[in-house]
């Protein structure tokens, strides 16, 4: 049990860095054991819950009864096989306490995190999502089984089942929170953190994740007998993004990077604690997607947006070379960045149809999902089974500066080259690739993997009813018109972070934790500064903020 004091004359018992969902879980764990908290945030009110509420709410579960209403067959062996297949952990130092928050994540996943958030409210949707289906090894990266959960609400009713006990406890005076409080600096005092000093800036009333101003008009300080950092990663700081991407495991760091997170995503806090004595490993572990796109009415700056696509559109690389397995829509995230940036290029194609991108194309966010999002059953029903692309896809069609339509190939290619940012496409030797995919969805044993995989997909009833499209020949007019979108790379996840222990205490330089210092969420990367490793299983994230701030709310509720 760690020791912690909790002075009477400080201003809290926990001060708590950050009010997205780690920072809420922490503190609803907190009031729970009747502790007051400080809850100090960069940005207004209006942004609670931070990144988390503009996410598409899908949850990691094992063997839930979602999947075994469906007949998927999980375990927490085979969800165990695939978490390490996919992080491939080979830092002894480094990866040591992540690997031991692999297995009580999974562990989690598989017992009680089911019941801990239905008891909060949290519902999912009846199908369960096939994500990150990997790379063709069983032992390796990938899932083996559909295990992404979509929240009934996506991300703000997440945010919401957290939010709404901590504002009942402010309102019972438990919690305070301080908004527009920019911590600079974390407080030492005889080798324990004491609490936090920073800059209090200018009062806005925007609304929640437009870019706010960093006018300072103060400055404030704070002691508590303990402070949790939970300010999520740098997917917003492109420079903290060039300087530790891993180019020797990924290839040259793209030269056009759109963000997928708001602005406020600055990863300011890892080099503040750091100095303050916390230890950040796995600097090199990111988590950044392939099939970014530019978003036509944008919230932040440079706002982007990624499909999450089914395995059926094809996906050819800037010089308009189809790419290699496993770098299919949905399967391995890292392999595909890898194959794309190989070319010397920091973009790539789907190629497409209109009855493909009907049935398979969904978008990351909140905002692009108003049925699910609004919990909508009747909207829902409507959007997701009627014919035609859902609203939202259909809108980046009409209106997304990455998308091309067309009735022809011919016309599809002189579209694409108006938009490449590098070499020109040749129309018939794209042709030539799509002809002899076409020719072998007639073939009963076709040698086309991608073809194959599809078919894999369309056993599980989810995929087939909801999710993939029957396979036909792209090149048929009946299925048209045709469709390219240049993907982009969307910065997102960061995967390294402050190592913790599992109780959330953040370990320092020789070893120990630091006194009076915890962190959960991102900034700790999701838990003992990677429980990832090298690649995620999607549907983690948010889990992962969940339960390491839990771990730490759950350690210091518990402190004497």
């Amino acid at each position: 049990m760690p020791e912690t004091s909790f002075p009477s004359g400080a201003d809290a018992e926990v001060i708590v860095v950050g009010a997205g969902l780690a920072g809420l879980v922490a503190t609803h764990e907190l009031v729970k054991a009747g502790r007051r908290v400080l809850v100090l945030d960069q940005e207004n009110r209006n942004n609670l819950g931070g990144q988390a509420f503009w996410s598409l709410g899908g949850l990691f579960f094992v063997d839930s009864p979602a999947q075994r209403r469906l007949g998927i067959r999980d375990s927490s062996e085979l969800a165990m096989q695939d978490w390490l297949g996919s992080a491939g952990f080979d830092r002894d130092d480094e990866d040591a306490w992540a690997r031991r928050w692999a297995r009580e994540y999974v562990r989690f996943a598989a017992t009680e995190k089911w019941d801990y958030l239905r008891e909060l409210g949290l519902r999912v949707t009846p199908v369960v999502g096939w994500a990150e289906r990997g790379g063709g090894a069983g032992d390796g990266h990938g899932n083996s089984v559909p295990r992404f959960h979509l929240t009934w609400g996506t991300g703000p009713e997440v945010v919401r089942v957290f939010a709404e006990p901590v504002l009942a406890a402010e309102r019972a005076g438990l919690v305070r929170f301080g908004f527009r409080h920019r911590v600079d600096e974390l407080v030492v005092a005889d080798g324990a953190v004491v609490g936090v000093r920073g800059s209090l800036l200018a009062d806005t009333d925007l609304e929640r994740g437009r870019a706010s101003s960093r006018d300072v008009v103060g400055e404030f300080e704070n002691r508590a007998g303990a402070v949790i950092v939970t300010s999520g990663g740098i997917g917003h700081a492109p420079d903290l993004v060039r300087q530790n991407w891993p180019t020797e495991r990924l290839g040259p760091c793209p030269q056009t990077m759109i963000p997928g997170v708001p602005a406020y995503v600055d990863g300011r806090m890892l080099a503040i604690t750091e100095a303050a004595g916390g230890r950040v490993v796995n600097r090199d572990r990111m988590w950044h997607y392939t099939e970014g796109i530019h978003n036509w009415d944008p919230i932040w700056p440079d706002h982007a947006i990624r499909i999450i696509p089914g395995p059926s559109s094809l996906w050819f690389d800037a010089t308009g070379q189809r790419l290699p397995a496993p770098c299919y829509p949905g399967f391995d995230t890292n392999a595909t960045m890898k194959a794309i940036l190989a070319t010397g290029y920091d973009y790539s194609w789907f190629v497409l149809d209109q009855a493909i991108v009907e049935k398979e194309f969904a978008l990351s966010g909140s905002e692009q999902n108003p049925d699910i999002t609004g919990k909508d059953i009747r909207l829902t029903l409507r959007t997701r089974l009627a014919k035609g692309a859902p609203g939202p896809v259909d809108a980046f069609l009409r209106h997304g500066e990455d998308f091309v339509v067309a009735p022809t190939l011919a016309e599809l290619v002189a579209g694409m080259n108006e938009i490449a940012r590098g070499p020109k496409l040749d129309a018939a030797d794209l042709e030539r690739q799509i002809v002899a995919r076409d020719r072998e969805v007639a073939n009963d044993y076709a040698k086309d993997g991608q073809l194959a995989a599809i078919a894999n997909a369309r056993r599980y009833i989810g995929d087939r009813l909801g999710r993939v499209a029957a396979p036909h020949r792209i090149l048929d007019p009946a299925k048209g018109p045709l469709i390219a979108v240049r993907l982009n790379i969307l910065t997102r996840k960061t995967l390294g972070g402050l190592q913790t222990d599992l109780e959330s205490r953040v370990i320092g330089a020789d070893g120990n934790p630091v006194p009076g210092l915890y962190a959960a969420g991102e900034v700790a990367g999701f838990g003992g500064g990677g429980v990832h490793g090298y690649s995620a299983l999607e549907g983690t994230f948010l889990g992962g903020c969940i339960f390491s701030g839990r771990a730490a709310g759950l350690a210091l509720g518990s402190a004497r």
